[in-house]
């Protein structure tokens, strides 16, 4: 894509968002759309898959603080005409290689110097050689690969196997490198030629009156080499849309919402040039029975009044089985009792802890004897002198 082409993109219209819309709304209208036009899903439909495709560049783009600035300034400067009719700001006096004309010098590359070269896709190339080498003799930089767009997928475990750590499939179809061409774009068995027009660039310049301007090269179209013999399968582009499987390895102790990066993953760069990332953002479920407090693991275990004044051992279950918790005579209800070690894996070595909340369980239905028993207690407790309500404020 050009750079023009990518200034004159709507990718606000794309996903169906405003230009103000925030990074939660955008993130949100692009998930709505990929599920929906996912190829997954709309099997042949060749009108969903270039949407799904339109949606995943424009979320590559506004998802990016960076990238989204650089995009807005240049959508404004040229819907403005800030550029004027002869493409220059009005008004501006400019250097052209020699003293310029007066004291106020405009230089278009330095407007655009830190937004990025035509390896990403910026701005900054369209005007990098405007003006013939002016201030220091800039000279248009030799063109680079274009590295491919990080991806991102998603994926939902099981508490306990986010905590332990587990290898999961995931099924991705996004663009990859040919698998005819091995990613050059070339037909197998030749190369593409470095582009005598631009001599490998992929930026020619010429000269308009007393000014210099460099544009994409016409003849390799801005890429620095030039396919006589273009793969049929890919059609000189290095990368084809398919479905591919890959293995993912989650790290033990991923929490909810943390993102795993697998370096090289994502999609395919253009003829041979290295690829994305892939991004998988894990969500856990929750767990019957255990809690997390960050590495902590954290269990409450029902207990009897009579467990408490009288103490015991508990069998308590951990990630790896179970294990036996002291109750000391005379613990209070909602007390936590800290297992060393037993809690969630760390990243650097080592667990948390296992926080054991014993809370007394009240019985619903007591039979004679129980009753009984009961009433002794009670009796029994008074006589000893125990009040459970003394120094309480509302006695």
């Amino acid at each position: 894509m050009s750079q023009r082409e990518w200034i004159e993109k709507d990718f606000y219209k794309d996903l169906g968002v405003s230009s103000d819309a925030s990074a939660d709304e955008i993130k949100k209208a692009y998930r709505k759309l990929a599920r929906d036009l996912h190829p997954d899903a709309n099997p042949g439909d060749t009108a969903a898959e270039e949407r799904f495709k339109a949606v995943s560049e424009a979320n590559a783009v506004l998802s990016d603080p960076a990238k989204r600035k650089e995009y807005d300034e240049a959508r404004r400067l040229f819907a403005s005409g800030g550029f004027g009719r002869g493409g220059f700001p009005p008004g501006a006096e400019y250097s052209t290689g020699g003293g310029g004309f007066g004291g106020g010098e405009f230089n278009i590359g330095d407007l655009f110097g830190g937004a990025g070269g035509a390896a990403e896709g910026g701005i900054g190339d369209i005007f990098g050689g405007l003006f013939g080498g002016g201030r220091g003799g800039r000279t248009a930089a030799p063109s680079r690969p274009q590295r491919g767009k990080d991806v991102e997928a998603e994926t939902t475990l099981p508490f306990r196997e986010a905590a332990t750590g587990v290898t999961v499939p995931l099924r991705l179809t996004s663009p990859a490198s040919c698998t005819t061409c091995h990613g050059s774009g070339a037909k197998p068995g030749t190369s593409p030629r470095v582009c005598p027009r631009c001599n490998g660039s992929g930026i020619v310049s010429r000269n308009q009156g007393a000014f210099g301007f460099s544009e994409p090269c016409d003849d390799c179209r801005g890429t620095g080499s030039i396919i006589d013999d273009p793969c049929t399968d890919c059609h000189g582009t290095g990368v084809q849309n398919r479905t591919r499987s890959i293995t993912v390895r989650i790290p033990p102790g991923v929490s909810d919402g943390q993102k795993i990066r697998l370096a090289g993953q994502g999609e395919a760069g253009l003829r041979g040039a290295p690829s994305g990332d892939l991004y998988v953002t894990v969500h856990v479920k929750s767990d019957k029975v255990f809690g997390r407090n960050g590495d902590d693991l954290t269990v409450i275990v029902p207990v009897s009044f009579g467990e408490l004044v009288l103490g015991t051992t508990l069998s308590v279950p951990t990630l790896e089985g179970r294990v036996g918790v002291k109750v000391p005579p005379g613990t209070v209800d909602g007390r936590i009792l800290r297992v060393r070690g037993r809690g969630v894996p760390k990243r650097g070595g080592g667990a948390g802890d296992l926080l054991v909340t014993v809370k007394v369980a009240v019985p619903q239905n007591l039979n004679d004897d129980a009753t009984a028993a009961l009433h002794a207690y009670l009796d029994a407790e008074k006589a000893s002198g125990f009040n459970p309500r003394e120094g309480w404020a509302g006695a």
